[in-house]
């Protein structure tokens, strides 16, 4: 028994003293290798398969947490959802780099979607209004997402 309270102590010291970087959301991932948000601009087709991407964050869902925009080198956004709505991120998070691992997509978002998100984004209700065509942007789901803690 006392063995096993100096392991479990041992353990605890050295999570304080070492430290974890980041708080992990969903899938669990690892922070090496992300590409920079700004390596899917201009892209069009993508595989249906995982990447990894750092970017920083523009927005997050104020309702929440159940999207994330983030930064793009041309100025822009990209969507950030997560996989089948299985985890959601904090909602102070704007301003922070992130990595994320998932599938990036072009995908034309709807008019009501628009409305929605401008809706979890604490928009008002003129500017809501304003949403009236569809557009097509490049968007991301992701598996797992690594904040760095403050």
């Amino acid at each position: 028994m006392k063995n096993l309270f100096i392991a479990v102590l041992f353990l605890s010291l050295s999570n304080i003293a070492f430290g974890q970087k980041y708080d992990a959301f969903g899938k669990k991932i690892k922070p090496n290798g992300p590409a920079l948000a700004a390596s899917l601009n201009g892209k069009k087709d993508f595989e249906a398969k995982a990447v990894k991407i750092e970017g920083e964050v523009e927005s997050v869902c104020q309702a929440a947490g159940c999207w994330m925009k983030i930064k793009t080198a041309d100025g822009q956004t990209m969507r950030v959802t997560f996989k089948d709505y299985g985890f959601f991120v904090p909602k102070d998070i704007a301003g922070k780099k992130v990595i994320f691992e998932g599938v990036p997509a072009v995908k034309t978002t709807s008019v009501a979607e628009l409305q929605h998100y401008a809706e979890d984004a604490g928009k008002s209700k003129e500017e809501i209004a304003k949403i009236n065509s569809p557009k097509t942007e490049l968007t991301f789901v992701a598996d797992g997402v690594l904040v760095p803690k403050n």
